[in-house]
């Protein structure tokens, strides 16, 4: 049976919740500005995270000030899925001068990194082994990403973004529930409950906290004052840095974190990626993130559904352009200062069209394209090996519209939940060399994402904005979710763009995973169970999951107003800033 009745039917039931659920406008308003009389806008993964950055807005702040504090109660309320102990990207859009730059504040391999490092002989370190050691501490850019992004844009005071969390961290946070459920799971998976400073906090007399539970962070807040107060250096030098190392440096499995390591990192300014969907353009930022996969799923779309004579058809086709790009961005994406990474050639047009022609059949395992051989009339496929390293779900992600019409998409990790367990100053380190290809073969070609020393591991984390055909600003988007990220970002814009839903709709809807052999299906969440036996039927082999980690925040400009989303399956709220009569 086809889909589009139900899927139509399941649409308008979304959206007649969403009718319900979405934010009133606030009674507050902004000043109106010149050319932009839409409001201003906050959507992130807890409420406490949605207020900070609001109340940066109704200070008249930019969009980057209003991420940065949001970004900053998020490691408090939300450690499991990121915190200043990890890295981030920040795609920026200043909307006077046209300008799109991904600020990328992604964690960076020790000096000391060796491609072999999670090798135990021939056979690669079990994963939560490695995830649990010091050797899977990156050098942390969250606090130089805070300072880069705030010198270029910020118009508050540095200090005063710093306010919200301080004062949560002194005076208490009620514990939600999706922190609260992690930790039981934690003691029999991790370190959690053994490592000093995080047993005692995320354990108090060794129980675990609980959902409603008031707890209180001093060291956080002390760390935040100096940072506050002395700028970036009171993290990467002195007490700090000092005590970091010493956290990676401990048993088991130590790194080689450095102080000269932490003192060297810088973030990196790269530029923004974009590509047509139709009448639009959809614009992502560049490698080591994975923005390139959601320029190129919504390319290989659209050649895809442009015969799509149903839903089925359509879902098929979403199924299938993220087929190709997995195997693509598999193989082919790195770090760019330290591998050629085939970004033009991947991005071509002509390749895309190509690319979509070979379309695998359901049941078979997609395999990488060839984007050089494509441009070069030649097979130049074999330069790298291949690549299997995964992404554990940890993150989180926030969008932002200023009352300028300025806007951030922020992803931020620790990499996996709760990052390697080891507690610095109020916060946890990352363990994001995990997400380097951990397996190293001395007599074959590296892969593009293999380990080296001051090199960023590949990311899943995609965030995006979509501008209308006038080059204005219509969309910011993106999730959390390892590497089913750019699966869940996909899904979103389509779901709005193609599928006509509304944000609400669009987040709500089942996720759809299609990496590698398999196609992953939420069932838990209507209409999955509809969606996954019509994929079976066209032999799809199909995994029916419930629980899914995406974590999608969204905000969509529509007409003289915006509308934003903030994914169910998490803890998140919109807030909206009505602009003045």
């Amino acid at each position: 049976m086809l889909l589009t009745s139900r899927l139509a039917r399941a649409a308008g039931l979304l959206l007649l919740l969403s009718v319900t659920a979405c934010s009133s406008p606030s009674a507050d308003s902004v000043a109106r500005q010149p050319g932009w009389d839409k409001g201003a806008m906050v959507t992130a993964a807890n409420p406490h995270a949605t207020a900070a950055g609001m109340a940066m807005l109704r200070r008249g702040g930019h969009a980057v000030d209003a991420a940065i504090a949001a970004h900053a109660v998020l490691g408090l309320v939300e450690p499991q899925s990121s915190g200043i102990g990890g890295g981030a990207f920040m795609l920026v859009y200043q909307r006077e001068q046209q300008d799109l730059v991904l600020h990328d504040g992604r964690e960076m391999a020790p000096a000391g990194a060796t491609p072999d490092m999670f090798m135990a002989g021939a056979e690669v370190m079990p994963f939560l082994e490695a995830w649990q050691g010091g050797v899977a501490i990156g050098v942390p850019g969250a606090i130089a990403l805070y300072a880069d992004t705030h010198a270029k844009y910020g118009k508050l005071p540095w200090a005063e973004l710093f306010e919200p969390a301080i004062k949560l961290a002194t005076e208490g946070f009620v514990v939600s529930p999706r922190m609260a459920g992690f930790l039981p799971r934690m003691a029999e998976l991790s370190r959690l409950d053994d490592n000093p400073g995080a047993a005692a906090y995320f354990y108090p007399g060794g129980e675990p906290l609980k959902a409603g539970d008031l707890r209180k962070n001093p060291a956080y807040a002390d760390t935040l004052s100096r940072v506050a107060s002395e700028g970036k250096s009171a993290f990467y030098t002195g007490p700090l840095a000092q005590a970091m190392v010493a956290a990676a440096g401990a048993q088991p499995n130590p790194g080689s974190l450095s102080l000269e390591d932490l003192a060297a990192y810088r973030t990196v300014d790269r530029p923004s990626l974009c590509g047509p969907y139709q009448q639009l353009r959809v614009c992502a930022g560049a490698p080591p993130s994975s923005g390139i996969s959601q320029v190129m799923m919504m390319g290989i779309y659209q050649e895809l559904a442009a015969n799509a004579g149903s839903m089925d058809d359509r879902v098929a086709a979403f199924v299938d352009a993220q087929r190709l790009v997995y195997a693509d961005r598999d193989h082919f994406v790195g770090d760019p200062d330290h591998v050629d990474v085939p970004v033009e050639q991947l991005l071509d047009p002509a390749y895309l069209e190509h690319r979509a022609s070979e379309r695998f059949a359901p049941g078979a395992t997609p395999e990488h394209g060839d984007p050089l051989g494509f441009a070069a009339g030649k097979s130049m496929a074999g330069i790298w090996s291949r690549d299997r390293s995964g992404e554990v779900p940890g993150t989180t992600h926030l969008s932002v519209i200023d009352s300028e019409g300025n806007a951030v998409s922020m992803t931020a990790t620790v990499e996996a939940p709760f990052g390697s367990s080891r507690w610095v100053g109020g916060f946890l380190l990352n363990n994001q060399m995990t997400d380097f290809a951990r397996e190293f073969n001395p007599g074959e070609q590296p892969q593009a994402n293999a380990i080296a020393p001051h090199k960023r591991p590949r990311s899943s984390m995609s965030p995006v904005m979509v501008f209308d055909p006038q080059g204005q600003l219509l969309l910011v988007s993106g999730s959390p979710g390892g590497n089913n990220i750019p699966a869940y970002v996909f899904k979103s814009l389509v779901g709005v763009l193609d599928w006509g839903m509304t944000p609400e709709a669009a987040v709500a809807f089942p996720n759809i995973t299609a990496r590698g052999e398999k196609v992953r299906v939420e069932v838990n969440v209507e209409p999955g169970p509809q969606i996954a036996g019509a994929l079976k039927a066209r032999g799809y082999n199909v995994q029916e999951r419930e629980g899914e980690n995406s974590g999608l925040h969204m905000i969509l400009v529509s007409g003289d107003t915006l509308q934003g989303a903030a994914d169910p399956r998490r803890e998140g709220k919109v807030e909206y800033l009505a602009p003045a009569p």
